[in-house]
């Protein structure tokens, strides 16, 4: 027997919508105003919307839990499975002493604080996003900041400013494959159509940053290199994206942009060197290149084995070769076509369907094992022994990043399942034609709400696309703009805020931080609210 979805449980759409919003508000107070460990406000959460579900949305208990359940082992596999083997190449190249010889590398290239917020905060940080996403890029790059000579509060600050171009396509491009899969639209047609709008961000950030800093004046005088870094990743991000998929624009763009931007420098630097006012007289010096070129791409090489390995698993052929040898896939118990969808929902009473595919050979998560197994016979020093303890300690330090996205995947799908994202999607559609504007900033809030795009997405894809297809524009378009404008809601996150505070040893400093980019944030969502109102309309042959 089919249990049918109820939209508008309380006979007014703007009521039930604000019923339906309330464990999101829940969400909001126990992060923003109680400052409670993300784990716990997804607890909360999740249990407010179990409850509202089976109290006003009429949905049977064992369904409600059945769905919160489907949801969180999504989020435990592939999206943990990805986060746990990214950051434990990366804490592997840490204990090896690897990563210091990265970060001297970077440091050699240019001593003007503008190009060396570029090449690390934005560059570098990218590839770190693309990597493992999750709070790593800003904590590794601010710290990295920080060891080169900045002034803690500004590299808090461009740190966060700088991780919103490489966002939507962080974590092996995790955010665009949850936007999929809670949407049920084609993967590809996301992927395309994000990498349609960031490359515009993409474009100015470096510019942004150097503003930021110095003013638009002594801009101009690095604007060559400005322009260098800006074209090669928003160039990469396009083609990677429309081309390839969503799994590498972040690693390619970064990689494009850091062999670009270097090679650039060995040809042109600026006339005068910009540092910081109050800089000590000791950051001054030339940073030493003590390492020789061997160890340099020794020390790299072990990011390029990774961006190979997720490259090739990308493939096609290599994906169904995988899956052909290990493939597991099943309908979800007690709850594949146990809702039914009516109208205004769909257009004809449709079944939701619940399978779940354990495709473990084949997900980019096991491409990052692989990575890091012969990650370890490249390392110095390190072997299968020290990896394993490394891969053991990585996963007790995630133990409650892991809590946290299985319970804000659960949150999601319960949600949808219920019918409380379409009944606020059913709400949305009040905007009418001017949705499109509001879409980016309904990502926007999501990401400040939960600390990630990937959250997001799982959160409100499924109402952008139902007040898409309600308001006649593209679902691809609304979803992916969720994705877009989401990334420039990273940088006031409470989570981001945290993460960024602890690196640069500004804890207690937080306010400081939160208005250092607070119009940074609300000038980018509105780009690219902008953008998407256009695209919906007069720019529709920008769409794939």
């Amino acid at each position: 027997m089919q249990w049918v979805q109820e939209y508008n449980p309380l006979g007014n759409i703007l009521l039930s919508a604000f019923v339906a919003a309330i464990p999101l508000c829940i969400l909001f107070y126990m992060l923003a105003v109680r400052r409670a460990k993300g784990h716990l406000a997804a607890l909360a959460a999740t249990g407010a919307a179990i409850l509202l579900a089976m109290v006003f949305w009429g949905m049977p208990a064992e369904l409600a839990l059945d769905a919160t359940a489907y949801g969180a082992a999504f989020g435990v596999f592939p999206i943990v499975w990805i986060v746990v083997t990214a950051i434990w190449v990366y804490n592997m190249t840490v204990e090896s002493g690897e990563f210091e010889i990265i970060k001297n590398s970077l440091a050699c290239i240019t001593e003007d604080r503008r190009l060396q917020a570029i090449f690390i905060a934005f560059a570098f940080g990218s590839f770190i996003e693309g990597t493992a996403g999750f709070g790593t890029p800003v904590a590794i790059t601010a710290a990295m900041l920080v060891g080169l000579g900045f002034n803690p509060l500004y590299a808090a600050g461009i740190c966060l400013i700088a991780n919103t171009a490489p966002v939507a396509f962080g974590a092996i491009g995790i955010p665009i494959v949850v936007a999929a899969k809670v949407t049920d639209l084609d993967l590809m047609t996301i992927s395309r159509t994000v990498g349609r709008q960031l490359p515009l961000l993409s474009l100015i950030v470096p510019l942004w940053l150097s503003v930021t800093m110095c003013g638009f004046r002594r801009s101009l005088e690095i604007l060559p290199a400005i322009l260098v870094a800006g074209a090669c990743f928003a160039g990469s991000q396009f083609l990677v994206s429309n081309y390839m998929g969503p799994y590498l624009p972040d690693i390619v763009s970064a990689v494009v942009t850091i062999a670009g931007l270097g090679a650039f420098l060995k040809v042109w630097q600026p006339k005068s060197i910009w540092r910081f006012a109050d800089e000590p007289a000791a950051t001054q010096a030339r940073a030493t290149c003590a390492y020789s070129r061997t160890e340099v791409i020794r020390a790299w090489l072990p990011w390029l084995v990774l961006a190979l390995m997720v490259f090739l698993w990308g493939l096609e052929d290599i994906k169904n070769f995988l899956n052909s040898i290990f493939a597991l896939s099943f309908e979800w118990p007690g709850l594949h076509d146990a809702v039914l969808k009516d109208s205004p929902i769909a257009a004809t009473d449709t079944s939701y369907p619940a399978t779940y595919a354990f495709n473990f050979l084949s997900a980019a998560g096991t491409a990052i094992l692989f990575a890091g197994l012969i990650a370890t016979f490249i390392l110095p020093r390190y072997g299968l022994g020290k990896a394993t303890a490394c891969f053991g300690r990585t996963a007790f330090q995630l133990r409650y990043p892991i809590m946290t996205i299985a319970m804000i995947l659960g949150l999601a799908y319960i949600m949808n399942y219920s019918g409380m994202s379409s009944t606020m999607g059913l709400a949305f559609t009040l905007t009418g034609p001017m949705f499109p504007f509001f879409s980016p900033i309904l990502g926007w809030l999501g990401v400040f709400l939960t600390g990630s795009d990937t959250s997001s997405n799982a959160l409100f894809g499924a109402l952008q696309k139902t007040t898409a297809q309600q308001i006649g524009v593209s679902p691809e378009l609304c979803v992916a703009a969720n994705a877009s404008g989401g990334v420039a809601g990273k940088m006031i996150s409470p989570q981001s805020i945290s993460v960024a505070t602890a690196a640069t040893r500004l804890v207690g400093h937080e306010g400081d931080l939160f208005r250092f980019t607070l119009f940074h944030s609300i000038a980018m969502v509105l780009v690219m609210s902008v953008l998407t109102l256009m695209q919906a309309y007069t720019l529709r042959w920008t769409l794939p």
